[in-house]
């Protein structure tokens, strides 16, 4: 079969074209930037909403057509309006007129009448518009997707590891994840096999669980032990934190996020085990042994790296508040007088110091990416600096019970691994 594919490069995209092709189908990507000179691939930005007679032509020799297009949360000019139901549909009339073979749409567990996030609220639309049309078609509703590289996966991973957790009713909210390999080996059964009329289809895990023992089971699959201490807070609180995080770039919680995670996401009419002839993979069973020990330094990575750099920060701003005056400015003008440095110079250096040191703490907080690399080199250098003139003319230090001088060290060893962290800057030399 040659099958069309819209969202070949995302989390549950890239594992269908792959086991597509492993299955012996031809899969022609729908992406925004093909590969250049790559074949197989349609240029289709789903933003801009392509119309059903731009896809005609380009629906000629296709058998079947997977929509796996979807975000979690709308940025930039990526809205669900578009992404998730009014582009599909342009497509899924296509698909009719051009008299496709199958049709699979990948929606989402609570994309129904009870739904009422726009990301819910979309998927449904865009279900109901294929479930109005004359094909053979497939409606997936998928429960919490995990596997190695989602953005889910991630996050719970990251959830699991942490000590502490502070949940809404204990996080006893049911969910019912659901592998990526099971999840699409019943895509894939349903493209080569698809129900004589349009027919909805939820895809989730062998059964139930409370978010705390799921998170549980996360922490065993990675070795931890499985004890977790999480603490009952209020869903006001919870909503109240859940709107604080979604204004920061690239954060999976924002009000809607977490209105989904408090509503469950479970099933009692799970079609995978059926399709699939056996049940889908228990939580437990979702990181292989092999995989254990980078799952778990992964979520540790995630975790922890954003304390440190926070910490880090306040280290830097702290520094410069108590540079700017908390400590005796006398003291600290005698201590410049030990490095040779008086008057007017003293002055520059004692307050030019402290403004370095904010401005350091403040672009730790909100660098760009492209400025990062340069800011841990800047603070490297900076560190550096101060260590070596305190070691030359302030050599004591060293000795001192509290270790103020010694403590750069680790501060050091923190900043090169956010420096080593950092993704090379686009662009540089190959």
């Amino acid at each position: 079969m040659r099958v069309l594919l819209t969202g070949a490069t995302g989390f549950i995209g890239h594992a269908v074209a792959q086991a597509l092709r492993e299955r012996g189908h031809a899969v022609v990507a729908a992406t925004r930037r093909p590969p250049p000179g790559g074949q197989d691939h349609v240029q289709a930005d789903f933003a801009s909403v392509p119309s059903r007679a731009w896809w005609l032509p380009r629906l000629a020799d296709i058998d079947a057509v997977v929509n796996a297009i979807g975000i979690l949360r709308e940025q930039g000019g990526q809205r669900f309006e578009a992404l998730h139901h009014r582009a599909p549909a342009e497509l899924f009339h296509a698909c009719a007129v051009a008299g496709v073979k199958s049709v699979v749409q990948v929606s989402a567990l609570g994309a129904d009448a009870s739904g009422h996030t726009g990301y819910h609220c979309s998927k449904k639309a865009a279900d109901d518009v294929l479930r109005s049309l004359p094909l053979r078609a497939a409606i997936v509703q998928p429960s919490l997707v995990y596997g190695a590289g989602g953005t889910s996966a991630a996050l719970f991973d990251k959830l699991a590891l942490a000590p502490l957790l502070p949940f809404p009713a204990g996080g006893r909210m049911l969910v019912q994840p659901v592998h990526i390999d099971d999840l699409v080996e019943g895509i894939v059964r349903l493209v080569e096999g698809p129900p004589d009329e349009v027919a909805t289809f939820a895809f989730a895990g062998p059964r139930p669980l409370a978010l705390a023992d799921y998170l549980r089971a996360l922490r065993a699959a990675m070795g931890e032990d499985a004890r977790q201490w999480i603490v009952p807070i209020p869903a006001s609180l919870f909503r109240a934190g859940a709107a604080l995080a979604g204004a920061i770039p690239g954060s999976m919680l924002d009000r809607d996020t977490a209105d989904m995670l408090l509503a469950g996401n479970a099933t009692q009419a799970n079609a995978l085990p059926a399709l699939l002839g056996r049940a889908p993979r228990e939580a437990r069973d979702f990181i292989a042994p092999p995989a254990r020990e980078s799952a778990r330094r992964e979520a540790a990575l995630d975790l922890w790296l954003p304390v440190a750099r926070l910490a880090l920060a306040l280290l830097w701003i702290w520094t410069a508040i108590v540079s700017f005056g908390l400590y005796p400015v006398r003291d600290s003008y005698a201590l410049l007088a030990r490095v040779g440095l008086h008057g007017t110079l003293a002055t520059l250096a004692l307050y030019g110091a402290a403004a370095l040191d904010l401005v350091q703490g403040l672009l730790t907080l909100a660098a760009p990416a492209r400025w990062r690399r340069w800011n841990w080199l800047a603070q490297i250098a900076l560190v550096g600096g101060y260590t070596a003139l305190i070691t030359i003319f302030l050599p004591e230090y060293w000795l001192h019970p509290y270790g103020p001088i010694a403590k750069n060290l680790p501060i050091l060893a923190l900043i090169a691994l956010l420096w080593s962290l950092e993704p090379p800057a686009r662009g540089g030399r190959r």
